[in-house]
C-alpha cells in the first residue's frame, strides 16, 4: 500500500514541497544538481530518488529526530554547545 502524503495540520510538521517532505526531497535535488555540473543528471538523480525512497522506508519504521540521533552518537553532528555531552563519552562517572 503506498503512503499518501497530506498537507500539514500542525506547526511543528516538517516543511512539505509539493508531496514530499523536504527531507525527502533534498537527495532527489542535490543529485540533480550534481548530476547537471557532471553531465549525468539521470543517474544521479535516480540515485537521489533511490536515497530518498530508503530514508522514507527507514523513517516509517522509527520515531522523529532518530537519524540526527544517530548521526549525533556516532560523532557526525559535533556540538560547541556547554550543555550538550560529548558524544565520544559513553561512560559517566560520579
Amino acid at each position: 500500500m503506498t503512503q499518501v502524503n497530506e498537507i500539514p495540520r500542525y506547526v511543528d510538521e516538517p516543511p512539505h514541497v509539493l508531496l514530499w517532505s523536504a527531507e525527502e526531497l533534498a537527495p532527489v535535488a542535490l543529485g540533480l544538481a550534481i548530476g547537471m555540473l557532471i553531465g549525468e543528471a539521470f543517474y544521479l538523480t535516480m540515485g537521489g530518488l533511490l536515497i530518498a525512497k530508503l530514508y522514507r522506508r527507514f523513517s516509517d519504521g522509527h520515531s522523529d529526530g532518530y537519524l540526527l540521533h544517530a548521526l549525533y552518537w556516532m560523532g557526525f553532528i559535533p556540538s560547541k554547545s556547554k550543555t550538550a555531552p560529548n558524544p565520544y563519552a559513553r561512560r559517566y562517572l560520579p
